[in-house]
């Protein structure tokens, strides 16, 4: 889990846009962030297995 002192800086308004952080809207986790999704990769793969993101489904080949 994020700090929270971290997570509620992040949702601040920078002074500067280039100083944004990419954040999980979920868990506020810093890596493994997916742009498109706006999601780390944890959140990401349990809303997909749920079937909760529309579009994404688990591969099998």
């Amino acid at each position: 889990m994020a700090r929270k002192a971290l997570v509620l800086r992040s949702k601040k308004e920078p002074k500067f846009s280039t100083r944004t952080n990419n954040r999980c809207l979920l868990c506020g986790r810093p890596k493994g962030y997916l742009r498109r999704f706006s999601l780390c990769r944890i959140c990401f793969r349990e809303l997909a297995w749920r079937g909760e993101i529309p579009g994404v489904k688990k591969a099998s080949w």
